[in-house]
């Protein structure tokens, strides 16, 4: 009886020994078989939804040009590069994409140039697309009074009796606006911005300092300044820059390269530059908000 249980036992313990062989052998061979991945079933267009989505995008397109032919400054020979703009930039508006490719922003800067079609006149623009020659000088320069200016600073006649005057009246309310620097020679300027090269690169440099013949003091009609006291890189920490916020414009000036704009003037904030564009462009640029290049495009380039 007793070799009968120790048969069987030994036989239980000979099958369960055999069951855990097989189930090792079907685990190594589960586990080295590759997964598949359940087939996803792509959804394929119709011809017909196709077909709408190609017409809506060319009505999209269409009503685009029909809002641009609204604006006087929107060129139909700049169709193809209004739609790539916006494509590339969504958020602007209508009024925006056409001023910023008329600008030719949608080319890097110091390309696509040429040369500026006004001359001596205060609507004339110099920036990084529109050069000066290499010869040009502004007719009636005149010297700055040394009251209101370091030696030598010279502007156009018109420019030089506003600033002035407005230096005149920042004076009898107990502020100080000198000018440091004006106009500059073509030749002073490849010196100048050679210099800035050295020190900071031609990146670096290109930020804040023009590129001989792109550079607006060179029109005579641009101005920096400082309160005679602090450097006129700091004039935003005086009381005569808040003084300048509040009237500048009232005598035909507006800050050049102000801030949040430098991707439209192709140049870091300036607090102290200033650039003389008379009375009435200059309020429409104050209390609009805008730069001058952006006036320029909508309301000086079409009348050219």
């Amino acid at each position: 009886m007793v070799k009968r249980k120790r048969r069987r036992l030994k036989k239980s313990v000979k099958n369960i020994f055999l069951l855990l062989i097989v189930v090792f052998i079907l685990s190594i061979v589960y586990l080295s078989t590759d997964k598949k991945e359940p087939v996803k079933v792509m959804k394929t267009e119709t011809p017909k939804v196709l077909k709408k989505k190609k017409e809506k995008k060319n009505i999209d397109e269409d009503s685009f040009m029909v809002s641009c032919k609204k604006l006087n400054y929107c060129k139909e020979e700049f169709e193809d590069r209004y739609k790539k703009y916006k494509e590339e930039h969504s958020n602007l508006s209508i009024e925006d994409i056409v001023t910023y490719v008329n600008l030719n922003l949608d080319y890097s800067f110091y390309t696509h140039t040429e040369k500026t079609p006004i001359l001596n006149k205060e609507t004339m623009l110099v920036n990084k697309y529109l050069y000066l020659d290499s010869d040009y000088v502004p007719d009636n320069l005149e010297a700055i009074q040394s009251e209101y200016s370091r030696s030598g600073m010279k502007l156009v006649k018109v420019a030089k009796d506003k600033f002035v005057e407005m230096s005149k009246a920042a004076k009898k309310d107990g502020y100080s606006v000198i000018a440091m620097s004006s106009y500059r020679s073509y030749k002073y300027q490849v010196n100048l911005y050679n210099r800035y090269v050295k020190s900071d690169g031609v990146n670096g440099a290109d930020t804040y300092s023009a590129r001989a013949g792109f550079s607006e003091h060179q029109t005579g009609l641009c101005v920096d300044v400082y309160d005679g006291k602090i450097d006129y890189t700091n004039f935003e920490k005086s009381k005569s820059f808040n003084w300048m916020n509040d009237n500048a414009y009232k005598y035909g000036f507006i800050l050049r390269f102000p801030k949040d704009k430098e991707n439209i003037t192709g140049y870091q904030y300036e607090s102290w530059h200033y650039r003389y564009v008379g009375e009435e462009i200059a309020k429409y640029i104050h209390e609009n908000n805008i730069t001058f290049e952006e006036y320029y495009v909508r309301f000086i380039e079409p009348t050219i």
